[in-house]
């Protein structure tokens, strides 16, 4: 994932406007235009989607890209963005689907646990849930190369992914706790 530098972002500020104070106004609309690309198309974090694509523009012109049009070009690289997203997507839900529906376990309590972990499960979000099972999938060596490419296909570091699965899980273990106490 390309990151934003200060000579990256000078370079794409002044491709925007000479003026500064324009080219600030028109790289805000810009991020807006993206946000909202990415919200109409479902994506969870749009913000964070838009700045990846704001990167990757801006390092491209780091590189010496010649970009007539920015904008349209952003949508363009937004596109492919989205596209990545998808086939994430995509690969998270066929692990999801090789998950077996039902796990026999012998103690009752156990087994009402598991059923109310999977109730709160199905209440998350689709990116939540999905970024919880992926999260978590993998043991040892791999969970670490698996985590730091969440946190890059994210955009973010893996210290804001660690936090952000944190307040998922918390949400999960109350979510559990209180269909815990339902059942009593």
């Amino acid at each position: 994932m390309a990151e934003l530098t200060k000579d990256s972002l000078e370079k794409l500020l002044l491709s925007l406007d000479e003026d500064r104070e324009l080219a600030a106004k028109k790289y805000e609309t810009l991020r807006l235009g993206l946000v909202r690309f990415f919200e109409w198309h479902g994506c969870a974090f749009p913000e964070e989607h838009a700045d990846g694509a704001i990167d990757r523009v801006a390092s491209k012109l780091d590189q010496g890209e010649e970009i007539g049009n920015i904008g349209q070009y952003a949508i363009g690289v937004a596109r492919f963005l989205f596209l990545e997203i998808v086939r994430e997507r995509q690969k998270q839900e066929a692990v999801l689907r090789q998950l077996p529906q039902e796990t026999v376990v012998e103690d009752s309590s156990a087994e009402a646990r598991l059923e109310c972990l999977r109730h709160c499960l199905q209440s998350l979000s689709r990116e939540n849930y999905e970024m919880v099972i992926a999260y978590y999938r993998e043991d040892g060596g791999n969970k670490i190369v698996l985590r730091k490419g969440m946190a890059q296909q994210l955009g973010i570091s893996p210290r804001a992914l660690r936090m952000r699965l944190q307040r998922i899980r918390a949400g999960l273990e109350r979510c559990v706790s209180d269909c815990l106490n339902r059942m009593r």
